[in-house]
């Protein structure tokens, strides 16, 4: 459904020049959810402002739904913008317009009958259980019933991809849970197809089938949510699953263990130490379930160097497990890598 090739934008003043995007590629499949997530100034609006050409790309290509978006211009552009739909971090609602109004404002815009147009508002505001706040001001109503009018005003259009631009951000984490739940059932019961950027790990883990960690406007790791999690040293798994910041003792081994799917089921680490005559020591770990399936992450410590458990290492290896070990260099610059899990995100630096 979206396709990017090569994405190039850079800013430029008298002064210097700022690489915001920087050849990102990414592909997002009709009716999945993929989540681009990374700390402020990474490059994430940017590039979600150049998918829709609210800002255009210096180098690149953009294809949605098969049409090359950089080849269109004027009354052919607007037409294929009114396939994308966009919400937003603050709302962007008219205060002098009740929430039936804004609902109705992008219909208005493309000469939608009047009738037609309040058939439609009202469908909309079912859909995002707003029925009965269609006469109220934005000033009379909450956060969270705000970005539901935001939604639906995304929606007037019937567009077949949706962009979320930290829609959940500025909202408490009730609100917030509400908001992410809406947003699947409206992926799955319209077939939506939603790119969304975050700060936010939870809402990660909470609806994104596909995931990219960005910094400084390019990709660290990108795919699917579970096959990242099951991939040795990943940013995201790190993030996702945060572990102990310990460095493994002397005389020790220290390891982290990701596990998906059915080896969530297994009793490895018990195995481990029957098999081994181990004595094993879990310093910590948690078990969710992510994109549908069971996803843990545990630390464990074994006793002796890492040469001399490299039939544990593999045992652990050959039982479907993700293993990484743990080393006094390497530890600390895991730990501080992980994307920051900050809710009061700041606007991505242009």
């Amino acid at each position: 459904m979206i396709q990017i090739e090569k994405l190039r934008k850079v800013y430029r003043s008298r002064e210097r020049e700022v690489t915001a995007v920087d050849g990102v590629d990414l592909t997002v499949r009709e009716g999945e959810v993929f989540g681009v997530l990374g700390p402020s100034g990474a490059g994430k609006s940017t590039l979600l402002r150049c998918v829709n050409l609210l800002d255009r790309p210096d180098e690149g290509r953009i294809v949605i739904g098969g049409r090359d978006m950089l080849a269109l211009r004027g009354a052919e552009l607007r037409r294929a913008r009114q396939g994308i739909g966009m919400i937003h971090q603050h709302f962007g609602l008219l205060g002098s317009r009740t929430v039936a109004g804004n609902v109705a404002f992008p219909l208005e815009v493309m000469g939608v009958p009047r009738s037609e147009r309040a058939a439609r508002v009202a469908e909309l505001l079912d859909l995002v259980g707003l029925t009965g706040h269609a006469k109220a001001y934005p000033a009379q109503i909450s956060g969270g019933q705000k970005q539901r009018v935001g939604i639906a005003r995304a929606l007037a259009g019937r567009p077949k991809v949706l962009l979320s631009d930290e829609a959940t951000s500025a909202l408490d984490p009730e609100t917030t849970a509400s908001i992410l739940e809406l947003l699947r059932d409206l992926n799955r019961r319209l077939g939506l197809t939603v790119l969304l950027i975050t700060h936010e790990m939870d809402v990660v883990k909470r609806i994104c089938d596909s995931a990219a960690v960005m910094r400084d406007g390019r990709f660290t790791e990108s795919g699917p949510v579970t096959e990242l999690l099951a991939r040795p040293g990943s940013e995201l798994a790190r993030g996702l699953f945060p572990l102990p910041a310990a460095e493994p003792r002397d005389g020790t081994t220290l390891v982290e263990v990701t596990f998906v799917g059915g080896a969530t089921d297994q009793p490895f680490v018990s195995a481990l130490a029957r098999k081994y005559a181990l004595d094993v020591n879990i310093l910590g770990g948690a078990v969710e379930t992510v994109g549908g399936e069971r996803v843990g992450r545990l630390q464990l410590e074994l006793p002796g160097d890492p040469s001399v458990n490299a039939a544990q290492l593999a045992f652990l290896r050959e039982s479907g497990l993700a293993v990484e070990v743990r080393d006094r260099a390497t530890a600390p610059a895991r730990a501080s890598a992980a994307p920051t899990t900050t809710a009061a995100a700041e606007e991505d630096a242009r």
